[in-house]
């Protein structure tokens, strides 16, 4: 079904619709489907940036070209089983090839900024010594042509995807080592690309990092504790904390660096991406209440709170206790303000509440110390309609409860919503891919919460949306469809769905 002999009907009205002008009165029921419910780009402030976002690994191929070092994803996903049809990202949608096209996509868009990553085994194939050139020439064609664009990058530093040669060297994110190897890194991108790059992030939900590669073990390298999941090595009472403390210190110490040599030259600034699921208590009472808080602070708080307060929350000290690494003195400088601003990525939300009074859990790991219990409906109704992956539901109220909770507990820091998005399944067809009304309706109800916490205070300064393209998606490889552009994996064509021509509405400028 992927090549029809005449384009189906949402491909065509879409087609109509890019050359829809105001006198077309015949194409007005057509257009009510990209209706902005009242959004525009004159909704948010002067200076508000729209973008889009996606990740080196999940978008670029070329995984052994050119120079690049394996990461540990590329020895993760050869693990039978692990992957989804033992997918992998060796071509993914090769935007290593197609960056033209694509940052052309954006600017047709009306898109303002674009949210990639550096792949820092690109750059450096063994995580630090010898640079391979062939890789800077790359990212210096792509910031080049989106500058030429008039699109802006934000350049993430690190999406998951550390080099295989420093966890073979020193158990990599395990090691103190990284620290500094990081901040080296980090400081070769400053030096190399922050004459055009301003907008510097450090890490990608280094939350999903520690959780999803060393409590569970679901994600590279694999680590965990055998009770927790199907790893060979690991312990997850204790290597998530370690791991955390070192993304917490290498993120600081990335920062430090930019602060004292390039940032008043460059003019630029540095910030964090932290995902942040909103948890709600399932009922009123106290212990439900506790509950969801408990749950915040395991999430989020584990990263801000050191950042904006200089320690972990209390929380977690009383709970963790000696499992919980500690910050000098010295360290807690360095660590505590150390963001300009703070990107978060949110999705979804969950309930939460006290669990059933059962004995202790028999080993400790990180998911086990939160002591709540995870919930998606109350009372027989679903929290939101959901997604095509299990975790994703619908549930716009919880952005705007996200937003004003980083507003009223830590301090407003300038904000970037830096991910929000949904996804179809990834085996519908072009036409139906196209017609992808439900995420319009996400984007929609999600924009306008935003909007809401923005006027209610919340220091909201721009949006990024969770993809530009359909992609590898981690485990589920190629089964699930995030994109507002649609590709077609046999041909790599990109087609704009829906989602993307109702974005381009909604960013239209007063002059065009």
């Amino acid at each position: 079904m992927r090549h029809l002999s005449s384009p189906p009907w949402p491909l065509l009205l879409l087609l109509l619709l890019s050359s829809f002008t105001s006198g077309e009165s015949s194409l007005s029921a057509e257009k009510n489907k990209l209706h902005t419910g009242g959004l525009s780009r004159q909704s948010f402030p002067k200076g508000f940036v729209f973008g889009t976002a996606t990740s080196a690994y999940q978008v670029e191929g070329e995984t052994h070209q050119d120079g690049r070092g394996p990461s540990i994803w590329d020895a993760f996903v050869k693990i039978p089983g692990k992957i989804a049809k033992n997918a992998t990202a060796e071509i993914t949608v090769d935007q290593y090839h197609r960056y033209k096209e694509d940052v052309d996509l954006m600017k047709k868009l009306n898109f303002d900024a674009y949210r990639f990553s550096i792949s820092w085994s690109r750059i450096f194939p063994e995580g630090s010594g010898k640079v391979n050139w062939k890789g800077v020439a790359y990212y210096n064609r792509l910031i080049d042509y989106m500058v030429q664009k008039g699109i802006t990058p934000y350049a993430n530093l690190y999406h998951y995807d550390l080099p295989l040669a420093l966890e073979n060297k020193y158990k990599g994110l395990l090691g103190r080592q990284v620290v500094k190897d990081f901040a080296d890194y980090a400081e070769f991108c400053y030096k190399t690309f922050g004459d055009r790059v301003k907008n510097w992030m450090t890490f990608n939900e280094p939350r999903v990092v520690a959780a999803l590669g060393y409590d569970n073990g679901i994600f590279a390298p694999g680590r965990c504790s055998k009770a927790f999941g199907n790893c060979t090595e690991g312990n997850s009472a204790t290597e998530p904390y370690i791991v955390t403390h070192h993304l917490i210190l290498a993120h600081a110490a990335a920062v430090q660096r930019y602060r004292k040599y390039y940032q008043a030259k460059q003019k630029g600034r540095v910030g964090i991406l932290l995902d942040f699921v909103w948890y709600e208590p399932l009922t009123r009472s106290k212990a439900d209440n506790l509950a969801a808080q408990r749950a915040r602070d395991f999430h989020i708080g584990w990263f801000i709170h050191p950042l904006v307060y200089g320690e972990y929350p209390k929380t977690m000290q009383n709970i963790v206790k000696e499992r919980l690494p500690k910050f000098t003195e010295k360290e807690v400088k360095m660590v505590k303000g150390s963001i300009d601003f703070v990107g978060i990525n949110q999705y979804t939300t969950y309930y939460m509440s006290e669990p059933h009074p059962t004995t202790k859990p028999k080993d400790l790991g990180y998911q086990q110390d939160w002591n709540v219990e995870f919930g998606f409906a109350k009372l027989g109704k679903p929290i939101g309609p959901r997604a095509y992956s299990s975790w994703l539901y619908n549930v716009p109220w919880g952005m705007y409860k996200a937003l004003m909770y980083m507003k009223e507990r830590y301090g407003n820091p300038t904000m970037i919503l830096s991910e929000n998005g949904m996804d179809d399944p990834g085996n519908v067809t072009l036409a139906q891919g196209l017609h992808d009304t439900t995420r319009i309706k996400y984007y929609k109800d999600y924009l306008t919460n935003l909007k809401k916490a923005r006027d209610d205070g919340a220091n909201v300064v721009g949006y990024f949306a969770w993809s530009l393209l359909d992609n590898f998606e981690w485990l589920s490889g190629y089964t699930s469809r995030f994109g507002i552009v649609y590709v077609d994996y046999k041909t790599l064509k990109r087609y704009p769905k829906m989602s993307a021509q109702w974005f381009k509405q909604l960013l239209k400028r007063n002059n065009k």
